[in-house]
Order: structure tokens, then C-alpha cells, then sequence
């Protein structure tokens, strides 16, 4: 007998990649879990499955930069009670991130994708649902996006939550609207601009160094969960002057597309069903 829970929750989250570097990506966590029946004539009780699976989920993978331990050139080390994480970037140089070890999740794997990730929540959550459970199943996938979307990482040093963690991020999509018109090409250009990148505030920006001949942008704040600090290739960020929010994110792309005569709408996502619009004229 199976049971399963779609849609279980949404993960946001940062992944390191050895061609690509570092990814926000967005994922749709549903379950399924084979066992017999108890005295209620169930595997288990869904409200449990839902809570137990879901909080877990929160805790130890979701706004986390996900960081496969055995991918080439991968080096972590811990001083205090700070984790530093550093490899080769693909644009040249170095990525470097010290952050709270909350801020990351390590899975013993040379790549993060929808496999690897799934492998070893399945063995991690297997203990965590009570009941006479024979096996569990993870599936992680993408949301179905028929225009364009890009890969975004950023840090909120504001928020009180998980959002202060300077490298996590979101799978997105993106609609424009001119004058009250659909934009798709301009929606494709936008996206291409943003993908794999990594969205900055500018007063977050410490310095500007040079690593192995490229130029690298050298972010790092303090918020209520600790200190952080993230160095990675400038080609691979796109710096504003405010916070990152989705909130001015949105008000962000209307103004810089915005032009005289012209009212410019930006629908902005955060990830999964979520976001903010904003409107420039």
C-alpha cells in the first residue's frame, strides 16, 4: 500500500555547480510512503506525514546553499562557528562563502540535481515519520514555466528569518507589460541578463579584489543569525542600491526599463506562486 502527499511544500535554495556556479533554484517536494496499515486502517496519519516531512524540510535544506562535498576542488573548513566553503568558479577565479553552518547543507555527491538531492533526503527523512514504513520517496521538481525565467541567488541581512542567509535563491519567472502589452522579448532578454546570477546591494559590497587575473566582488554583512560573507567573480552579479526583496527587485526592472511616455509593469516571482509587481511611469 502507497501513500502520497503532492505539493508537500515548495524548497528555495542555492546549489553549487561545477559548470554553472552558483544556482538559485526552486523545487516542488512531494512524498510517498510504502507500508502496511495500522489499527486506523492507515500508513500513517496525513497531518503527520505533512508536518513531520515539511518541518524537517524547513529546517535543514530550505534557504540553504546546497554544497556537494565531493565535487572536484570543493575545500570547507570550520573556525569558530563560522563554515567557509570554497571552489574553482567556472568564470575563473574563486567562489568563497563563510556564513553560520545553518546557512549550508552538505550532501556527500559530485553534483546537486533533482537525484542527488531526492537520494539523500530519502535516507534522512526515513526516520523522522513514525509508523510501520516499508520505504519513502522524494520527488523534486520544477515548476512548468512557459516563458521566460531565470536562476537568481541574494541575502536579505534584514530579515529576521532564513532570508538573511547571503546565498540562497530561486528559480523564477517574469512578465513585463508596456503600456499595458505583453513584452515576451523583453521578458526573454531580462532573463537571460539574470541567469545564474547573483543579486547584490550595493551597500553590502565590501571591496573589489582580483583573483588569478579576474575581478571579484567581495560581499559581507551581519545579521541576527551571524556573520556573513560571500566572494565570487563580478561577471556572475548584478549589484542594485536597495535590498534585494522581490519587492524592489520588481520596482528595480520597471524603472531601468521604464522610458518617457511609457508605463512600464513588472510581475516578479520569488520562487513558486509568489512575488510582487511593481509599476513605473
Amino acid at each position: 500500500m502507497k501513500l502520497f502527499v503532492e505539493n508537500l511544500t515548495n524548497v528555495d535554495v542555492s546549489f553549487l555547480d561545477a559548470k554553472r556556479g552558483l544556482v538559485g533554484e526552486s523545487w516542488m517536494a512531494g512524498i510517498m510512503l510504502t507500508g502496511n496499515l495500522d489499527q486506523q486502517s492507515m500508513i500513517c496519519d496525513f497531518g503527520v506525514v505533512k508536518r513531520c516531512a515539511k518541518d524537517w524540510l524547513d529546517d535543514f535544506i530550505d534557504h540553504r546553499l546546497v554544497v556537494p562535498t565531493q565535487m572536484p576542488g570543493m575545500h570547507i573548513s570550520q573556525h569558530e562557528s563560522l563554515t567557509t566553503v570554497r571552489f574553482p568558479h567556472p568564470m575563473g577565479g574563486e567562489f568563497i562563502c563563510s556564513a553560520p553552518d545553518e546557512a549550508f547543507c552538505f550532501i556527500d555527491c559530485q553534483e546537486i540535481n533533482p537525484t542527488s538531492v531526492s537520494a539523500w533526503l530519502e535516507s534522512e527523512l526515513n526516520n523522522t515519520i513514525p509508523g510501520d514504513i516499508d520505504q519513502l520517496h522524494v520527488s523534486l521538481n520544477t515548476e512548468l514555466i512557459g516563458g521566460a525565467y531565470y536562476h537568481y541567488s541574494h541575502g536579505l541581512k534584514k530579515h529576521n528569518g532564513n532570508c538573511q542567509r547571503i546565498a540562497h535563491g530561486h528559480r523564477s519567472k517574469i512578465e513585463i507589460f508596456v503600456n499595458g502589452t505583453r513584452q515576451p522579448e523583453m521578458e526573454k532578454n531580462w532573463a537571460q541578463q539574470w541567469q545564474d546570477i547573483y543579486i547584490g546591494t550595493l551597500e553590502d559590497l565590501h571591496n573589489q579584489t582580483t583573483i588569478e587575473g579576474i575581478e571579484h566582488n567581495h560581499y559581507r554583512y551581519t545579521a541576527p543569525q551571524g556573520d556573513f560573507s560571500l566572494t565570487l567573480p563580478k561577471a556572475a552579479c548584478y549589484d542594485i542600491e536597495t535590498d534585494t526583496t522581490v519587492e524592489q527587485i520588481a520596482n528595480h526592472i520597471a524603472q531601468t526599463l521604464s522610458a518617457s511616455g511609457r508605463s512600464v509593469t513588472v510581475k516578479a516571482f520569488e520562487g513558486i506562486g509568489k512575488g510582487a509587481i511593481a509599476t513605473y511611469e
